[in-house]
Order: C-alpha cells, then sequence, then structure tokens
C-alpha cells in the first residue's frame, strides 16, 4: 500500500494536542494497515524516526436524526512516538 493510503488524516483533540510535547502524534489510519505499514509511512511522509506505534480500532458511535438510527463510520487510529532526536512533524503553520 501507498504511504499516502496508509496515513489518511491527523487527529486534532484536545487529549491528542497534550502528546505533542512528548513527541506523541496522533492518526486516523487505513483500517487494514498494520503497526509496520503505519511506522514506515509516518518516517517516510514526515522524515522522521518512530520508535513505537500504537493502534487502536475506534467503533462508530450511534447518531439520531428524527426516528432514524445509524451508526458513524469505525474507524482505526495510530498514536506514533517519535525518537527524542528525530525532528517535529508541523501539524500547525505558525
Amino acid at each position: 500500500m501507498e504511504a499516502r493510503k496508509i496515513i489518511l488524516k491527523p487527529v486534532i483533540t484536545e487529549a491528542s494536542t497534550e502528546g505533542l510535547d512528548a513527541k506523541r502524534y496522533t492518526f486516523d489510519v487505513d483500517t487494514r494497515a498494520t503497526k509496520i505499514e503505519v511506522k514506515k509511512a509516518v518516517e517516510e511522509i514526515f522524515d522522521v524516526k518512530v520508535v513505537k506505534v500504537n493502534i487502536m480500532n475506534v467503533k462508530g458511535k450511534l447518531k439520531r436524526m428524527g426516528r432514524y438510527a445509524g451508526y458513524t463510520k469505525k474507524r482505526r487510529k495510530a498514536i506514533v512516538t517519535l525518537s527524542a532526536d528525530s525532528k517535529e512533524i508541523k501539524l500547525f503553520e505558525e
């Protein structure tokens, strides 16, 4: 799989921004991606050194609109930890 198809988008929440100081970044990844594929994709796209990758599956939430109910899309989330000597990933342009 291509690196750009594995890493879908960064997850920017209050909890994920707290990890930026410790060089921990959170991404939505393809639901079939493995830890090794995510590590190689992040290293290729951002030119950094990855130490650890944690992956979790996130269930879709129940949403209602009147009497109709359905679920949001399920997703796979990866938390990537970079080495201490690697550069930071610029998620925001300052």
